[in-house]
Order: structure tokens, then sequence, then C-alpha cells
């Protein structure tokens, strides 16, 4: 018999803003060890909580991108349960009534294997605001654990999905579609690196239609190739468990990624077991429908409506629409690139997927980082539309302009026949500067024509009677004698019309 994989998220994605979620402290990465510790993240006797605006118009503005209900009253409780990390013995958080109720995310499930791409809805139950614990250091500390407070207090936004997800494969999408949707929005940064979003998958199995099997929660995986790797080796030990006659056990359980293995940390406790009840030092929560709709008229288009319009309005395939609604820097380049030319999107498409995609992943740069402007790209791809130049002379323009403006090149320019360091700006410059330009003059291109014909009436004589594929040698000798700057479509149909006799 068969198995079924029954999969849900809770995304903890930490928030934007420059200070803590209760205090001032400040909430920036790399700090030395505790300087960033105030007396409110150190549970010091006498302090008081203030809440932080912002992290609160973070979490509307995430509810409202999801369709999810914001709901006011909304209810700050007392989570508690005693690490070393967390010097007030419990946790600043929200459990019955959260800012962010019920909502919905669209997911683009990819392609594997036999299995076509689909699209999926997965239910969002809830996102609660909570404070950050700190950090528990081990590695430079023999037989001792250092304790790093700075973290304590930063907001986060914890996102619970239902257990909506059949396959790593969907966990994966819905995963990136979220880190997607909370950098989109600007309420967090996402690197995963640092710890801004972090995931915690509960998974279990059953057979199909069955009832719900006992879930295990892998906590803290800080990167989708781990996520597929941990779900991959936890539903099979899932499956090998049961049907060797063993149960499972409900437990929190960590990810080695250098051994590719899933280990039990404690026993899962449930909601029950932290004796939640409502914070005494913070009042309720009133979030008022002004405060929501102004909010809601500062949200840009969303990933799903743009996907939709570059599909409807500009022609594009659903794959160009997601790939360049990948990011927000993308889908913005995509535009400024493409500008008025709604007739270029599809050769703009290419170009940002292709080329400048592949350029950024052999140079380690993101598209924030992008060498050269989207302005530049377009000034280029409006010289191919109009004939300047060809794809190939549109290559050697932009590898010009990419070498010539990369982060490594000091003078921010390059050396041009033999000539001194020079910079260029646009696309015409490079045209000029180079000699690229399309020869486009059918008289021209005749002539070239016509003395290929003439020195090579022995292979003329041989494409007449029969010999197709030598079509492509007289492209070859043509292209040569041009220097490849003759207009391909001109010279074809000249050379086709020149050896037909």
């Amino acid at each position: 018999m068969t198995w079924e994989i029954v999969i849900g998220l809770e995304v903890h994605a930490q928030l934007s803003t420059n200070s803590k979620i209760f205090s001032g402290a400040s909430t920036a990465f790399g700090a030395e060890p505790n300087t960033q510790a105030d007396a409110v993240s150190l549970a010091l006797p006498g302090v008081l909580p203030v809440l932080n605006r912002g992290a609160v118009e973070r979490a509307i503005k995430f509810g409202l991108a999801t369709g999810a209900r914001i709901n006011s009253p909304s209810v700050f409780a007392r989570k508690n349960y005693f690490y070393p990390d967390l010097p007030k013995g419990y946790q600043i958080s929200q459990m019955d009534l959260p800012v962010v109720g019920q909502g919905a995310l669209t997911i683009q499930v990819p392609a594997v294997g036999k299995a076509q791409a689909y699209e999926k809805v997965v239910r969002l139950t809830r996102a609660h605001l909570e404070e950050d614990a700190g950090k528990s250091l081990h590695e430079d500390f023999h037989g001792m654990t250092g304790i790093d407070l700075n973290r304590a207090g930063t907001p986060l936004l914890e996102i619970v999905s239902e257990p909506d997800m059949r396959s790593a494969a969907e966990a994966i999408a819905y995963a990136k579609t979220l880190h997607t949707l909370v950098r989109w929005i600007g309420i967090c940064d996402g690197n995963m690196q640092e710890g801004s979003f972090r995931c915690d998958v509960n998974v279990s199995v059953r057979r199909p239609g069955g009832e719900l099997g006992t879930r295990r929660e892998i906590k803290n995986l800080n990167s989708f190739k781990f996520m597929q790797q941990a779900i991959d080796y936890e539903v099979q030990w899932q499956i090998d468990t049961l049907e060797n006659g063993g149960k499972i056990q409900q437990a929190t359980i960590l990810f080695n990624p250098d051994t590719g293995e899933t280990r039990a940390m404690r026993s899962k406790e449930d909601a029950h077991d932290y004796r939640y009840f409502p914070d005494p030092d913070l009042l309720p929560l009133v979030i008022g429908k002004e405060w929501i709709e102004q909010l809601r008229g500062t949200l840009p288009e969303l990933p799903q409506a743009k996907q939709a319009r570059y599909v409807g309005e500009l022609g594009l395939s659903a794959y160009d629409a997601s790939i360049l609604t990948a990011s927000r820097e993308m889908a913005d380049f995509f535009e400024a690139a493409l500008g008025d030319a709604k007739s270029q999107a599809k050769i703009c498409a290419n170009w940002i997927i292709g080329e400048v995609s592949a350029q950024l992943n052999r140079d380690g740069l993101d598209m924030a980082q992008c060498p050269i402007t989207a302005q530049q790209l377009g000034g280029m791809l409006k010289r191919i539309a109009d004939g300047t130049i060809s794809n190939s002379g549109a290559k050697e323009v932009f590898r010009t302009m990419w070498e010539t403006q990369k982060p490594h090149v000091p003078t921010g320019g390059i050396t041009v026949g033999g000539s001194a360091i020079v910079q260029f700006i646009s696309a015409d410059e490079i045209i000029e500067a180079k000699g690229l330009k399309q020869v486009s003059d059918a008289g021209a291109i005749e002539k070239i024509v016509d003395e290929i014909i003439a020195a090579n009436a022995d292979k003329v004589a041989e494409y007449r009677s029969g010999k197709d594929k030598l079509f492509g040698f007289f492209v070859g000798l043509a292209m040569k004698a041009s220097k490849g700057q003759a207009n391909p479509a001109q010279m074809n149909e000249i050379l086709k019309r020149k050896l037909a006799g």
C-alpha cells in the first residue's frame, strides 16, 4: 500500500523594523554579542513592554496581501517555557486572537519527473506577532554555552499554514512563494543565512484518506536545499518505522546537513503545555478600519496580479511571467527596460531570463547588484528592434556594458582599439566605438553576394543541382566578408534569390 505525505509549515519572518518589538533597542545584524540587549531584552525588574507600531503595520500588510482577516481586537499572550536565552522565562506571543487570521497563498508547483507543473492554494491558519529569543552559542565554548541576547526581542511574524501540502515539492514551492512575498511587500529582508527567514516543517504520513498521522517538527531550516533533504529523509524514516511495526512519537527534531539525517531534540509540546494567558502588561490591540485601508494603499502590485498582467497584456507565457516575478527587483528591472515598447516584451524577457540572469549567476551577484541599468538594456533592445545591430552584435554590446561596469573594474571603463580607457554610458556609444552597426543597405549586400557567387562557381553549381545544405556555406562566407555586420535577414533573402539564378 502507498503512503500519503502531509506537511504544514510554520515560518518565522523577522520584520524589517529598526528597533525591537517591545523596546527601542537596535535590530541590526552582526553586532558584538549582548551589545544590543537593553533592559527590556534582559527582563530586568520593573521594565514594561511598549509595542512597536511598525511591527504591527508589517503584520497587517501581510494579512492584506494574503486576503486574510485582520483581527481587532488582537491580544498578546505569555507563552511560558524555560530556555537559557529567554531571560523572562516566557515569550510574548499571540494565541487566541492573532493580528492576522485565516488567509490563503496560491503557489506554482514546478514539474517534477513525469508530473506536470500545477497550481495549488495553501490555506493559512494565522500569522501572529511575537518576540524572538536570544541565541545559544556552542562552537567557541568548550564544555559550556554562551548566550547572546542581541536577538532577544526582535519582532517576528510567525506564519502558520494548514497541513495542505502533500510533497516536498509543494512545501518548497510554498516556502519560496512566501519568501518572495514578504520581500516583495517590504516587511522582511528574507536573508536566510542571517536567520531572517526560518522554516519549521511539520511532517507526517498516513494511508490515503486515513486519519492524520503523528507529526514530527523539523526546526529552523534556513535553506530550501536543506528543507528538501530534510523532508525526503524524514518521510522515508517515518514510512520505514511504521512498516517495521514501530510507532511515531510526536517530537521536535533537527536536521544535520552534514549527514543528511534528522534526529530528535525533545518531545513536542502542545499549546496547553505552554500555559498561555493574556499578557497583563499589554492592552488588547484595536486596529481601526482607516488604518487598514491606509496600509492597503501602500501595497505594491502583488506577484500574482503582475503575472496575470504580463500574460494578458504583454503576451508572455505563464513560465516567463513567473520567472520575472520571482523577485520585485527583477520585475522592476524588466518593466524599466521595456518602457512603452510593449511589442518587445518577449525579447526583453528573453534577455533578462537568459543573458542577464546567467551573467549574474556567473559573477555571484543578485538582481539588485546588476552592473548595467535597465535603461541601458532597454536602449540596446531598441537597436535590435530597429535593425541597427544583429543578435551577435547585441551580445557584444551587452558584454561590453557588463565588463565596463562590473564592480571589480576600478576605472569603470575598457580599452577600445588600443586607445585609452573609455567609460561607456549607452548602447549607441558602444555600437559607434566598436563599429557594430549592422549593414542594411541592399546594394552593399548584393555586391558582397555577387562577389561570393563569382568566386565560387563550382559550389553554386552544386547548390543548384540540389545540395541545399551548401546554403550555410554561402551564409558563412557572406557574413565573413561583411565582418559580421550584414543584416542576416536581408543577407539570407538576397542569397536565396541570387543562388536561385
